[in-house]
């Protein structure tokens, strides 16, 4: 129960369950209808995890909608454990009348997703420390600078410590590039709702500037060249 599982392993295990796969977490969105459903939602969620299981949960609590997820705590990835909540988590919201389903918002708005900011830096080091202290962040949970760096090391990615805004991650640029953004979005989306989203940014004026590593992630562009990656778990394994 503790191993952390592939992409594969796990999106087999909880796509049927309405839950998705993104970045090192799955996650899912109950619709609801007040303010008061979506805290019993919680509640029943919260029961299944009980104790120990509570580290692993989070959930975003709105007046028409809950999005919840679950990690392993320890590893910052997702295990048998996070399964088996899932799977206990969907069927105790299935006992009020509501589903657990990758879409999010109210008359379905969007798949869930997590979104991340990229600085592509030439001294990672030396700028990490700024967008530190300027957004009030806290090193990420899992973070993967290198193996013998302190804790908050100058290849690790940035979080809130809160949970209300989207972490900040390095790229070392070699060589230097001029003549472009340095900072660019990170979409993570469930593998399913991927080429939708990917189709429809490029309907809305966008380009495809590379999708070399497709389906680990599709480069896109505005017009003006602002940059955007839409990414899955799949292509990652291994």
């Amino acid at each position: 129960m503790s191993a952390v599982l592939t992409g594969q392993e796990v999106s087999e295990a909880v796509g049927g369950l309405g839950w998705r796969l993104l970045l090192d977490s799955v996650r899912t969105s109950v619709a609801v209808e007040s303010l008061a459903a979506a805290a019993e939602v919680v509640a029943r969620a919260v029961e299944v995890c009980g104790g120990e299981g509570e580290r692993h949960l989070a959930a975003d609590v709105r007046p028409r909608q809950v999005l919840l997820s679950l990690q392993s705590p320890w590893c910052a990835g997702v295990t048998g454990a996070d399964i088996a909540l899932a799977r206990g988590i969907s069927a105790a919201v299935g006992g009020l009348g509501l589903r657990t389903v990758p879409q999010a918002g109210a008359g379905a708005l969007r798949s869930v997703q997590v979104l991340e900011i990229a600085v592509d830096a030439a001294d990672i080091a030396a700028v990490r420390p700024f967008w530190k202290a300027v957004l009030g962040y806290g090193d990420a949970a899992g973070a993967d600078g290198p193996a013998d760096a302190p804790a908050d090391g100058p290849e690790d990615p940035l979080a809130d410590p809160v949970g209300q805004g989207p972490s900040l991650w390095f790229q070392q640029m070699e060589p230097v590039r001029v003549g472009r953004n340095r900072i660019h979005l990170d979409v993570s989306v469930p593998h399913d709702e991927a080429l939708r989203r990917v189709g429809a940014a490029l309907a809305a004026g966008g380009r495809m500037v590379s999708a070399d590593r497709a389906p680990a992630f599709w480069v896109l562009a505005d017009c003006e060249g602002n940059e955007v990656c839409v990414s899955t778990w799949q292509g990652r394994d291994g």
